[in-house]
């Protein structure tokens, strides 16, 4: 039986690495905590986590020369999930505390969660995604499937095709968003049982895919 993919987990101080590791390493793959840029060049994939507020993750990783790494890799075709705040990163910009512009690997602004006065924030639990179209990341799951959710901010996608679903709590926001190779999900997948270990496993299939 050949070995999983090398999988890199971006390392820049925000988010629950160590789980999203034990994760990877639960469905084939070798993961890989690290914030080197040439170690995580190295990798067949990679993974942005994020637990936080948007302006101090940007910060911490054009600091650490990681939005430069993870550009030039998205650009030559190496597949990234974006987790939570991850996901949040891969838009232009957030209006969070001010604002602050992201990493721009997808058209559209991260605003706060219209949840409404009957729903409290930040949105925690789980909650029913709606997938709407097919990719390899969703490969095998039903077409609702519920995931565990952390968050009081959402993208709002620029362009209809990138979103793959969607979720609801007081609007309708996207919960999984994809281009190319390109993911993200506003959920956390490591915490989601069954079906995210199912979407971790979908991911690490398309980093061996085009690593082969």
């Amino acid at each position: 039986m050949s070995a999983g993919p090398v999988i890199g987990v971006i390392d820049y101080g925000m988010g629950n690495r160590r789980s999203v590791e034990k994760a990877l390493a639960r469905v084939g793959a070798r993961p890989i905590v690290s914030s080197d840029v040439d170690e995580l060049r190295g990798a067949d994939g990679l993974v942005l986590p994020g637990v936080g507020a948007f302006p101090r993750a940007i910060e911490n990783l054009r600091r650490l020369g990681l939005d430069e790494l993870i550009a030039e890799r998205v650009g030559a075709g190496v597949p990234l999930l974006g987790v939570c705040l991850g996901l949040e990163l891969l838009f232009e910009e957030s209006d969070e505390q001010g604002g602050a512009a992201g990493l721009g690997l997808l058209p559209g602004r991260v605003g706060s969660l219209r949840s409404g006065r009957s729903l409290k924030l930040p949105h925690i639990g789980w909650n029913l995604v709606s997938l709407h179209r097919r990719s390899e990341l969703t490969a095998g799951l039903p077409a609702q499937c519920a995931f565990y959710h952390v968050h009081s901010f959402v993208a709002r996608p620029a362009d209809d095709q990138d979103v793959l679903g969607t979720s609801e709590y007081g609007e309708e926001f996207a919960s999984v968003v994809a281009r190319d190779t390109l993911f993200g999900v506003q959920f956390h997948p490591e915490k989601s049982s069954t079906h995210g270990l199912a979407l971790l496993r979908n991911f690490s299939g398309v980093c061996a895919r085009v690593a082969a």
